[in-house]
């Protein structure tokens, strides 16, 4: 548990929906988070956390700088989130967050903390200490970034999120300059311990490591078209 995250003191869990997408397209994923924030901010629904694996993709935020990216063979989108360019495939794990800040009682230096002490915690249920580095948002092993984090707010509710290499191709980040940086700069939890991840222990670490850092009881939502409509 981080040292003043939300209140500590706090014993009922608050409700969260968990929606897992599996593999999806950017753009539908991307749609989709917009119909979450409305309804969010007109209070139609609870926070939702989204977790998806996207077909290859660039994603460029509000700092991001078009000469960072060094191929047209992949799609790029211009998005709302702050920072530079990032990319995400198959193997990586993605989280896309729709959270009050005003109703959960957070700033946004105190989410991407919260969000950072999830990965921490996740990664470490597989033998891997990361960190945090200051001024540098995600989370990092040896200097290397396993994973980056993004987040956008409208009207109180936060949406994208975070970006976890778990069996992702790093040679994709060859492609990008990600956050202005090296691409090998990089690294992997595959990378990282010399062997292939399954992708579903990360996501059943993932959830208990989020529902205890944003002490959260995780709702599982698989009607994707209930929502949307």
């Amino acid at each position: 548990m981080i040292e003043n995250f939300g209140n500590q003191n706090k014993i009922i869990k608050k409700d969260n929906l968990i929606i897992d997408l599996g593999l999806r397209d950017y753009k539908e994923v991307w749609d989709f988070q917009h119909n979450l924030v409305d309804k969010r901010k007109k209070g139609e629904i609870i926070d939702v956390l989204i977790l998806v694996e996207h077909p290859h993709v660039i994603t460029l935020g509000r700092k991001g700088k078009f000469e960072n990216i060094l191929t047209n063979q992949i799609p790029v989108y211009r998005i709302e989130r702050g920072g530079d360019v990032t990319y995400h495939g198959p193997g990586q794990l993605v989280g896309y967050l729709i959270l009050n800040l005003e109703e959960s009682k957070l700033d946004i230096h105190n989410l991407i903390r919260g969000l950072e002490e999830t990965l921490i915690q996740t990664v470490s249920n597989f033998g891997i200490n990361a960190e945090r580095i200051d001024g540098h948002a995600g989370v990092w092993v040896k200097g290397k970034k396993l994973a980056s984090i993004g987040i956008a707010i409208d009207h109180w509710v936060t949406y994208h999120g975070f970006a976890l290499n778990v069996n992702t191709d790093l040679n994709y980040f060859m492609l990008i300059k990600p956050c202005g940086l090296d691409g090998k700069i990089m690294t992997s939890m595959e990378k990282i311990l010399g062997k292939k991840v399954e992708m579903n222990d990360v996501k059943e670490r993932l959830k208990e490591s989020f529902s205890k850092v944003f002490h959260r009881r995780l709702i599982p939502f698989d009607n994707f078209k209930m929502i949307t409509n």
